[in-house]
């Protein structure tokens, strides 16, 4: 009998340290459960050679989708932590779970919307042919066949040229970032490359490049800012939430302005 009540007891006390030891992992979880305020930030994956969108300019990291992202950030009451990458690392980052959003100038395609949702447009673009200063060849994609032509990894650019170079008959050279795009063609080693619209309208007058832009815009497309598809919906009402808030208020014009003086 003795024997069975010290048994008792210590199966007793082993419960009650067993209570106390659960009760203390819970608090433990309960205090790293603090670590979900860190959701509220957000990051960003950006390229940072697309002026007038994102470049550095004395040192800081500037541009239409900076300003932007701050701004409907500020709005919607999150916090935001810029990571610089090539645009071609933009999505797969994304997908490996390091980026919540990815920007840079990012046109809307149905490719991409196999992989990314898109916010609302909040810019119209459109591709355009480029040449070096003088060049009088070269006025269009007839123009084409036998030549080489530029284009940077990942964009839509690139995907365009290889979509119509068997009918025009030209090779493809891909490089990196825009620098290297611009000096490809600057340096006499491509005839011709493909951008954006206004990325390069407005590279060739703030950086005083050698080149000019020659025919009609190829297509019209539109800028969105992407998360990664079926996974950030909060987000990305927020983001759209954020969008509309700014055009009301004039916010959205006053950024475009800064940069582009419209």
């Amino acid at each position: 009998m003795k024997k069975f009540s010290l048994f008792s007891l210590l199966l007793l006390f082993t419960l009650a340290l067993a209570a106390c030891g659960s009760g203390d992992s819970e608090e433990a979880s309960g205090d790293g459960g603090d670590s979900d305020s860190d959701s509220n930030v957000y990051t960003v994956g950006v390229d940072t050679t697309y002026p007038p969108f994102e470049f550095q300019e004395d040192g800081e990291l500037v541009g239409i989708d900076i300003d932007l992202i701050n701004a409907i950030a500020e709005d919607q009451g999150f916090e935001i932590q810029i990571e610089s990458m090539d645009f071609s690392g933009i999505i797969p980052a994304m997908q490996a779970g390091e980026l919540d959003i990815g920007m840079g100038g990012m046109s809307i395609t149905e490719e991409r919307k196999e992989t990314v949702d898109f916010s609302d447009p909040y810019f119209e673009s459109g591709l355009t042919l480029v040449t070096a200063a003088g060049n009088s060849e070269i006025s269009g994609l007839e123009d084409l066949e036998g030549k080489t032509i530029a284009v940077k990894n990942g964009t839509t650019g690139a995907k365009f040229a290889a979509d119509n170079e068997a009918e025009y008959g030209y090779e493809i050279v891909q490089v990196n970032d825009s620098t290297a795009m611009f000096q490809e063609v600057g340096n006499g080693s491509s005839d011709v490359l493909i951008e954006d619209y206004p990325v390069i309208a407005y590279a060739i007058e703030k950086s005083s490049l050698d080149l000019q832009i020659v025919g009609d815009k190829l297509n019209g497309d539109n800028y969105g800012i992407s998360v990664l598809k079926g996974q950030n919906d909060e987000l990305l009402q927020k983001i759209n939430d954020g969008l509309a808030s700014l055009k009301e208020s004039g916010k959205y014009d006053e950024i475009l302005s800064k940069y582009l003086g419209e």
